[in-house]
């Protein structure tokens, strides 16, 4: 048992020997770029080009939302990642997942033709080296099927990824609009 327990003890050692360099180069390599906030979190900084990145994908986005509102959904798939893992959780309700179902969804919308104009208000923006998000409010007007304006005020929430083509959309957030699934009917 003696043995055993010194064995034991000799490789736990050398391993962890082994491992302290991998430990020390991570370690180092935050601490470089890295800084500890007012809490207790560590901060990477974003760089200019990324907060600027992220806006413009943000502007990208509500100028396409207001293309897609009288039917032209090419600039809202040029905003969009198209991968597996982007999200919705849109005014309409519901929750999808994947690109083959938010491209749906926008394709849907698209042909409800709902006119009216949709801006960002008081965005607010987060962005890192490889994602980054916005808080907003959007507010503007859709029209139901028979042309009586719609009031859109809602709070929403964007995550990016810095991708091959850029920043895209990653995953988009709107509070429950009553008003909008009343004039389309339908509910998620």
């Amino acid at each position: 048992m003696l043995f055993y327990k010194i064995c034991s003890n000799t490789i736990l050692f050398f391993t962890s020997l082994c491992l302290i360099p991998f430990i020390s180069v991570g370690c180092t390599s935050i601490n470089t770029c890295c800084k500890t906030g007012s809490g207790s979190a560590i901060l990477c900084p974003p760089t200019a080009e990324d907060i600027v990145g992220v806006r413009a994908a943000s502007d990208a986005f509500y100028s396409a939302l207001n293309e897609m509102f009288v039917g032209n959904i090419t600039s809202m798939y040029n905003v969009w990642s198209h991968e597996d893992d982007v999200t919705q959780l849109g005014p309409m309700g519901g929750r999808l997942v994947g690109w083959d179902s938010v491209g749906a969804e926008w394709r849907r919308e698209a042909s409800l033709k709902l006119g009216g104009t949709v801006s960002a208000e008081h965005v607010e923006v987060v962005a890192g080296p490889c994602m980054g998000f916005t808080v907003t409010d959007e507010v503007g007007q859709n029209m139901t099927a028979d042309g009586k304006p719609i009031e859109v005020r809602f709070r929403a929430t964007n995550i990016f990824r810095k991708e091959a083509g850029g920043w895209k959309m990653v995953h988009h957030h709107t509070d429950v609009s009553a008003n909008l699934i009343n004039a389309v009917g339908e509910v998620k």
